[in-house]
């Protein structure tokens, strides 16, 4: 039998999904076997709407090589999981002669721990073990999510916390499961020949097709012990997020409390002497954390340089001492011992990574209103981890629909670890980029609008003439408004001056669950959902209820945000524009991606209005505008409200 074409098997698989064949969508599967096929990278923005789970599915199953796909969002991993790869398989089964596994695979704290359910919470305060069931009033929200948790583990199949609808706060979750690093190990465990963990492990070490997050995969890169089954392909969707999940992953964070809890913990399983010695740094460590001010520390304090290697030395003295005694009258004593070492050596591990003071990390101060100081430590950048870790010995595709930056993917590129594109040499990854578009006509459906007349955003102070231009463009818009803010502060006070202001029901993001607010706003057009970062990505309203999109400013990065201006003033000692290479390449990435809430369907009209007379006055402009899709451009506001109340009433007439 000859083997199918990589156009049958899109055929057949587009035909299974009740979709239609898009030229992008064509492309992009080409670009991805032949990738594949030599060995080499690729970089593919794929448009919304342009079906690129398909664009990269099909040619990789058709492969025949163990796959990895690994995701930013949780709805994405649902959507692969639960509707794209079942489908796909079936579909592409008749003509492959094979039906390709499948498997989910995240971080062990996702998954129920049978352990911490059955025997109990190490507790710190306390000898033996807290039953978080007896000690729960079931009528407080924390007992009644433990009492739901007790009742869905006897009727989950996988264990893992996504499969649990409703879900359940951190607090409750934390009670019944365990971090890698807490955990018993499967051969020591009573509950390790049922453990989830480990199930999920075995089924995608027998799977053709393997679903990750992008925290696993960093964890992968990042640990010396690989975490995923060995692969031949690894497909990055949403990859624009990647280098972010990767930084995330590399940051070390020591607080007094992390630290007091170390203490506990250990304090009842070691000899006198070394608990004395942790209590005391922990003690030194606390007293120099409450006069900490925010911001990066180019060099260690005295005070602090002194506390860290007392912390570290007295952490690692501990970790023998936990090695070392054992106490039979503590009730489960590996469970404690195990979790009272976990926590030591985390502080240990961060206070011995900042006293070794690489140049390659930045540390800072935080301070949290309701959680105090906290000192961190986060890499000065990641590509050369990314450059080695991840693209090396399989082909690697990353997709998303905002990958090219300026009219280019180099500046991505750069970010995560490749060389601009063309480069040749031995050592050298190679890679392309390529933009499959997108199935909509950006410059009938959506208008880009500019306020060039408004007074420039300061850090502080009302924006009166914002205020005003916000309020006039959401009237015109009949509502339908989802309004993309900067930061919380702003969000909240433009959405109590709206309320004043407007008729129009204004949702704020932290009122209610996001989901909920998301379901609200797509369920009455004429209501306005206003937010910051979590909107700018996770919000997928077509239809009328979304015909106006706001941004109140350029999204750059707090000029005080301690490793984004760190990241800056390296590109620029090493004779780079570290604003364009740093800011503004975040900013672009994420007005890209606010750009991309408005055009969801064929049908969708709308505008994306901008409050920043910068994006037209400035000379950054240009490559922010080149960074959004293709939409008409205009800083005309008399023709932008007749342009949204158009809209408004045609939506009107059409719901009539």
């Amino acid at each position: 039998m000859t083997k199918p074409s990589l156009p049958e098997l899109l055929h057949a698989a587009v035909a299974s999904v009740g979709g239609v064949e898009r030229p992008g969508q064509v492309s992009m599967a080409e670009a991805v076997a032949e990738a594949v096929e030599d060995g080499t990278h690729l970089l593919v923005q794929a448009g919304t709407g342009t079906g690129k789970s398909l664009g990269y599915l099909v040619p990789s199953l058709a492969h025949g090589e163990p796959v990895v796909i690994a995701t930013a969002t949780l709805a994405l991993q649902r959507q692969l999981v639960e509707r794209d790869l079942p489908r796909t398989v079936e579909a592409l089964h008749p003509l492959l002669r094979r039906r390709p596994e499948f498997a989910m695979l995240k971080g062990r704290s996702n998954y129920l721990c049978l352990h911490r359910l059955h025997e109990g919470v190490p507790q710190d305060e306390e000898e033996g073990l807290f039953d978080p069931f007896e000690a729960a009033v079931p009528t407080s929200k924390l007992g009644q999510d433990l009492l739901r948790l007790k009742d869905w583990a006897d009727e989950t199949e996988t264990g893992d916390r996504d499969a649990l609808t409703p879900g359940v706060s951190d607090r409750a979750w934390g009670q019944v499961s365990v971090s890698s690093r807490e955990c018993l190990g499967a051969s020591k465990c009573a509950y390790g020949a049922e453990c989830f963990a480990e199930m999920a492990r075995e089924r995608a070490k027998l799977a053709e097709v393997v679903v990750t997050n992008h925290a696993l995969l960093a964890i992968d890169a990042i640990e010396g012990a690989p975490v995923l089954p060995p692969h031949e392909v690894l497909i990055i969707d949403e990859a624009h997020e990647l280098v972010s999940r990767v930084t995330g992953a590399a940051t070390g964070e020591l607080t007094p409390g992390q630290v007091n809890r170390a203490v506990r913990r250990a304090a009842k399983l070691v000899n006198e002497k070394a608990a004395d010695a942790l209590q005391t740094a922990a003690e030194t460590f606390e007293r120099v954390m409450e006069l900490a001010l925010p911001g990066r520390l180019e060099e260690i304090p005295e005070d602090l340089g002194y506390a860290l290697l007392a912390l570290r030395d007295a952490a690692r003295q501990v970790i023998s001492a936990l090695g070392a005694t054992r106490d039979k009258s503590v009730q489960d004593e590996d469970a404690v011992r195990k979790q009272a070492l976990a926590s030591v050596e985390s502080v240990h591990d961060v206070t011995e990574r900042i006293t070794q003071g690489s140049e390659f990390d930045v540390v800072w101060y935080e301070r949290h209103d309701r959680f105090g100081a906290s000192l961190r430590v986060a890499p000065l950048k990641v590509s050369g981890l990314l450059r080695e870790k991840l693209f090396t010995d399989r082909s690697v595709v990353l997709t998303s629909a905002t990958l090219q930056l300026g009219g280019d993917f180099n500046g991505v590129g750069a970010s995560l670890g490749l060389p601009p594109e063309g480069t040749e040499g031995d050592d050298v990854p190679q890679w392309k980029g390529l933009d499959v578009g997108s199935p909509f006509d950006y410059r009938k459906q959506g208008i880009l609008y500019v306020a060039r007349h408004l007074a420039p955003p300061g850090r502080e102070g009302s924006r009166g003439d914002m205020m005003d231009e916000l309020a006039e463009l959401v009237e015109a818009a009949g509502g339908r408004t989802l309004g993309l803010f900067s930061s919380m502060r702003a969000a909240q006070a433009a959405a109590e001056e709206l309320r004043s202001r407007l008729d129009h029901p204004i949702l704020l993001q932290g009122e209610e669950t996001l989901g909920e607010l998301i379901k609200n706003f797509a369920a009455d057009p004429g209501t306005c959902l206003f937010g910051t970062l979590s909107l700018w990505q996770g919000v997928d309203v077509p239809g009328p209820s979304c015909q106006l999109v706001i941004m109140d400013r350029i999204p750059f990065p707090r000029p005080d945000d301690p490793l984004m201006s760190a990241r800056q003033k390296a590109v620029e000692e090493d004779g780079g524009n570290g604003f364009m290479a740093v800011a503004a390449t975040h900013a672009a990435l994420l007005m890209a991606q606010g750009a991309g809430r408005l055009v969801r369907a064929t049908g969708d009209r709308g505008v994306v209005a901008v409050l920043d007379p910068r994006l037209a006055n400035a000379r950054y402009g240009g490559f922010l505008r080149a960074s959004l899709p293709d939409f008409w451009y205009t800083t005309d506001r008399n023709q932008v409200r007749r342009s949204l109340a158009s809209i408004d009433a045609t939506a009107k007439a059409d719901k009539a």
